[in-house]
């Protein structure tokens, strides 16, 4: 029998990018999903890479990244052309986006109330005291931010990641829709229902406390989407 013949298969070892890179991305990233969530950027407002790489001073690698993962999370939205924009939702959307929160909120609500300890309840009061100061300044941006830590904090409380990822993702793609809500209202008052919620998860009321999460995240998107 003659030698045997080994073929030895070759394995290239991925280059991965650079730390600097990485960091830049993550900045980037970090950055821009937090000015869609809290409103920052208007409905529809366009975005270039360049007008990116140069407001943040990073090459244009870390802004194609960053870009490609606020799309696939819906915070950003990209054309054939190559156009990138912020969300500007149909009163369908709007609805549908509406009833996904009214789906998940109350369930992540309910998980968190047997762990709603005192600590937390005077944390959501504090916060609750940010939101109605920044009614009280008129600003929208401020207002956006703490109505949604105000919710978060709470949720973090349910020890459901999964679950607070995929709100999270709603209120991405919500985020300049949520701004323009609070234009059209004119806020002079914070939440009420926040009130409510509080009183809920003081007396261990699940019922109550569901109902007024349920009515908190979808009356006032859905005077959008009427």
């Amino acid at each position: 029998m003659g030698p045997r013949v080994f073929a030895l298969a070759m394995t290239v070892t991925p280059r991965l990018p650079s730390d600097s890179t990485l960091a830049a991305h993550d900045r980037l990233y970090r950055s821009l999903r937090a000015q869609v969530m809290h409103g920052e950027l208007a409905p529809g407002q366009s975005l270039t890479l360049r007008g990116l790489a140069r407001t943040y001073s990073v090459s244009m690698t870390p802004v194609r990244e960053a870009v490609r993962r606020l799309a696939a999370e819906g915070a950003l939205t990209m054309s054939v052309s190559g156009r990138i924009s912020t969300p500007e939702l149909t009163p369908e959307r709007i609805e549908e986006l509406a009833s996904i929160r009214a789906l998940l909120e109350p369930e992540l609500a309910s998980r968190a109330l047997p762990r709603a300890h005192f600590a937390l309840i005077e944390r959501l009061k504090a916060i609750n005291t940010a939101n109605a100061e920044a009614v009280a300044k008129q600003d929208a941006v401020a207002y956006v931010r703490t109505n949604l830590e105000f919710h978060r904090t709470l949720y973090l409380r349910a020890q459901a990641p999964a679950m607070l990822a995929m709100t999270e993702t709603v209120w991405l793609q919500l985020g300049p829709t949520m701004r323009a809500l609070y234009a059209r209202l004119r806020r002079n008052e914070p939440p009420q229902h926040h009130r409510t919620i509080l009183a809920a998860l003081k007396a261990g009321d699940e019922p109550g406390l569901r109902l007024a999460i349920r009515t908190d995240v979808t009356q006032g998107l859905r005077h959008l989407a009427s």
